[in-house]
């Protein structure tokens, strides 16, 4: 097996892809390393001399600056190796010309088994979700899920409680980010029937929501304020019951492919996250995209230092101008609760062999394959175009997923290097960047990209990933919903009252 990789002929780094030793003699391409100390699998050791402030290059593109002399093999981490970036910056659009002849969104042949709605939009579970409004109701709405569960029936394929602290003692657009992530949900098509659960004297009472909601099916969505009713728990499962009764007429049936809608996170990543697992998934969306179907790439800070790759690739200079506007303006929130832009990575991704934010997101940002992007969409917003998209969400995992449910997105995809159990309210795929990790995780995780450092080709890694898709659309369920793991978390960005 390969020890270490040079990802690109002008890096001057090598990432180690086993545990390296020192006093070791590396293989890299045509040379061969002498290794001055132990290097970690997923860390980076120097391929020639670098003097201080010298660019490190991985990826092909720089990852920071060094803050003092490395030796040719010499461990190269946050020793001696810092962020080159700044703050805002002043973006050119500028194309790539290829960009446009991967812009092919015809429907192909493949399928998937999946529920065709009444508004003709199209959901891959058959789910009853119950959604409070408020956090003070989130006990009852566990007490309704547990009990509805007697009711369950070989047609509905889950009874689901999300619960969260909001809907109260908020104001302005804190609440406003409330309201339109549960508006996200409540018009998600996995979910067949949904019960808003309200107390009565929230803000983000069940009268304000309805302004947020717009249209919506009478038979699809029930409203219960727990305030008005004697025995909110007898009400609440009178109500559930006619939702399931109403779900229960739905069926599978054949769905093209381009109908699915496929959300990209990672999270716990490690320094072979951006070397196996995100390539990947980048193969995938190319795929789904090259057929007609819809990605949706988030972590606006995990791009900091990977922008212009994006930009670059921008569809128009209307989607330019907004993935500017959506890099910056995050940035301007950072400052203005006077935190530093570049606190990322992570400890769990520094101890994985990550460095630097440009480190971290020149692999994040791979999950996006080299389609155009074709739009940018704000927090909550739904997507509504086909193609690979931008979503304006933080890097946190829970929120982040929670975010891309609420766009659209069917199924995440979620590559990891270090591991995490949740589930976020969709399917969520886990992807392993190493195959240890997959050995020892068997109950969290779905797939194993670390395979391809034996050999196997990225193109048919990414096959083997659309195939898995495909078969998590027609019902087959991940690890996180055998498990009984669902999560939502809102952007929480203003005062508490």
């Amino acid at each position: 097996m390969q020890k270490a990789i040079r990802i690109q002929s002008m890096d001057n780094v090598a990432v180690a892809l086993q545990q390296l030793f020192a006093d070791e003699t590396i293989p890299v391409g045509q040379e061969r390393i002498l290794l001055r100390e132990e290097i970690p699998a997923g860390h980076k050791f120097a391929l020639r001399d670098l003097s201080p402030g010298t660019e490190v290059i991985k990826y092909g593109y720089p990852i920071g600056k060094t803050t003092r002399a490395v030796k040719r093999g010499e461990w190269v981490h946050t020793h001696n190796l810092k962020t080159g970036l700044g703050e805002t910056l002043e973006y050119k659009y500028d194309p790539a010309p290829t960009v446009m002849e991967k812009r092919k969104g015809k429907s192909g042949d493949r399928f998937f088994m999946g529920y065709r709605r009444e508004d003709n939009t199209v959901g891959i579970r058959n789910e009853i979700w119950i959604l409070p409004t408020v956090g003070c109701v989130n006990d009852i709405a566990r007490a309704l899920e547990k009990e509805a569960g007697n009711y369950l029936t070989d047609g509905i394929d889950a009874i689901a409680a999300f619960s969260h602290p909001y809907g109260c003692s908020q104001l302005g657009n804190d609440q406003l980010n409330t309201q339109r992530i549960l508006t996200g949900l409540i018009h998600h098509p996995n979910a067949a029937g949904i019960l808003v659960l309200g107390l009565g004297c929230e803000n983000n009472n069940i009268e304000e929501m309805k302004k947020q909601i717009g249209a919506y099916r009478e038979d699809r969505v029930k409203f219960l304020v727990c305030q008005e009713w004697d025995d909110e728990l007898e009400k609440g499962m009178e109500l559930l019951r006619e939702l399931i009764s109403y779900a229960s007429g739905f069926q599978r049936e054949r769905i093209p492919a381009s109908e699915l809608i496929v959300g990209l996170k990672c999270g716990g990543s490690d320094g072979l996250s951006g070397i196996t697992a995100n390539p990947a998934v980048g193969g995938f969306s190319d795929l789904l995209t090259e057929e007609g179907g819809t990605t949706i790439l988030t972590e606006v800070p995990e791009m900091f230092g990977a922008e212009t790759i994006l930009m670059n690739r921008c569809a128009s200079k209307e989607v330019f101008d907004r993935t500017v506007a959506l890099i910056n303006d995050f940035k301007q929130y950072f400052i203005e609760n006077n935190q530093p832009i570049y606190e990322n990575p992570s400890p769990g991704n520094k101890k994985g062999g990550i460095t630097t934010l440009e480190d971290k997101s020149l692999g994040c940002t791979q999950k996006s394959g080299t389609a155009p992007v074709e739009g940018v969409l704000a927090y909550g917003e739904m997507v509504k175009e086909k193609g690979l998209h931008l979503l304006n969400a933080p890097g946190n995992d829970l929120v982040a997923s929670t975010a891309l449910a609420a766009s659209g997105a069917h199924i995440i995809l979620f590559t990891t290097g270090r591991g995490t159990p949740f589930g976020a309210p969709v399917p969520t795929i886990k992807i392993s960047s190493n195959t240890g990790l997959y050995e020892r995780k068997q109950d969290w995780i779905d797939f194993d990209a670390g395979r391809l450092l034996t050999g196997i080709p990225l193109e048919q890694m990414s096959e083997e990933l659309y195939q898995l898709v495909l078969r998590v659309a027609s019902g087959e369920k991940v690890k996180s919903e055998k498990n009984g793991y669902r999560d939502l978390a809102i952007f929480k960005q203003g005062v508490t009252l």
